[in-house]
């Protein structure tokens, strides 16, 4: 099995390092994503603890379908222009859902270069209705 993937490997180099710089542009990129990726879990714990606030970015229209009991509703549109509504959660976590979990890391980027501690929901609301967990509407 080795053997034969040492072989591939010599024989397909530039295959094998087309692989290996991808992989580490995609590693690198993940690393720089905004914020600590938190599982529904840890999520869960931070809100139950009161350290941590939802924000939704989800379209509003997403958000009424259901949502995170508690969360409240910033879209992602318009979240740098009501960055002040979130200055009274300054203490906490802010926690951002969206749909899949691709988008929150940017905006908890940002969040974080306004002094606050950020986080998202890996998978966002998606992984949050795989895991069977409550929504609201």
């Amino acid at each position: 099995m080795v053997a034969n993937l040492i072989q591939f490997a010599t024989n397909h180099y530039i295959l094998v390092g087309i692989f290996v710089v991808l992989l580490a542009l995609l590693i690198a990129y993940q690393m720089q994503g905004g914020g600590r990726s938190l599982s529904t879990g840890e999520l869960t714990g931070l809100v139950n603890k009161d350290a941590g606030v939802v924000i939704d970015i989800r379209p509003t229209k997403d958000f009424a379908a259901g949502h995170i009991v508690g969360a409240l509703n910033i879209p992602q549109d318009k979240l740098t222009a009501r960055v002040g509504e979130l200055e009274k959660h300054k203490a906490k976590t802010i926690i951002l859902v969206d749909a899949m979990g691709q988008t929150a890391g940017t905006h908890a980027r940002e969040l974080m270069k306004s002094g606050f501690t950020a986080a998202k929901l890996s998978g966002g609301i998606s992984s949050w209705k795989a895991d069977n967990l409550p929504l609201v509407k």
